[in-house]
């Protein structure tokens, strides 16, 4: 039988107030709340303590404080990360982002669904759909990120869109909730 972190893992339901979720969860507040309320220092040596809680990075990446996530551990980083500041990162699901990244301030990015029945959802379970975004991607601010989206590489989401669905690379994305606009093509 499946423990309720590795129904979460596996990307099922699972009871968000298990013990052992919860003490995952309190461990990487703790890590977030130093991360957060840090003195100023240069970005390189502040990040390094708050890469460590991420299931992965390629180098350290530059995050602008105050910035949230849940558990830490489903979050996968690529290379020359940036993100300004107030980004939350909900990862009951796996978030991959992708190398050359860029997000604006006020984002967020959301993994976790709830059953749209009031009955089940009284369970108090949940089920994080993945989000993935790829390789030079530029996210305007006060973006969000809903669960089981899937952003291409290249594309750019413009300021205050809500991303329902999957946008194809090389595109200009916008709205809520956000659409392609228009087709980015490559310097020829």
């Amino acid at each position: 039988m499946k423990t309720e972190k590795q129904k979460m893992l596996a990307g099922e339901f699972f009871a968000s107030q298990d013990p052992e979720i919860e003490r995952d969860a309190i461990d990487c507040q703790r890590a977030v709340f130093e991360f957060n309320s840090s003195p100023a220092r240069p970005w390189k040596e502040k990040n390094k303590k708050l890469a460590a809680i991420f299931g992965a990075v390629k180098n350290t990446p530059a995050i602008m404080s105050p910035f949230y996530c849940d558990y830490g551990y489903n979050i996968y980083i690529g290379k020359n990360f940036f993100a300004n500041y107030g980004l939350t990162i909900l990862d009951s699901g796996k978030v991959t982002i992708g190398d050359n990244v860029m997000i604006g301030p006020n984002c967020g990015i959301y993994t976790p669904n709830h059953p749209l029945n009031a009955d089940e959802r009284l369970n108090n379970e949940e089920i994080g759909l993945p989000v993935s975004i790829g390789n030079n991607v530029w996210i305007g601010g006060n973006v969000v990120v809903l669960p089981g989206v899937c952003i291409g590489d290249n594309a750019v989401i413009g300021a205050g869109s809500v991303v329902t669905k999957n946008i194809p690379p090389y595109s200009l994305a916008v709205g809520n909730p956000c659409k392609v606009i228009k087709e980015l093509r490559t310097r020829q």
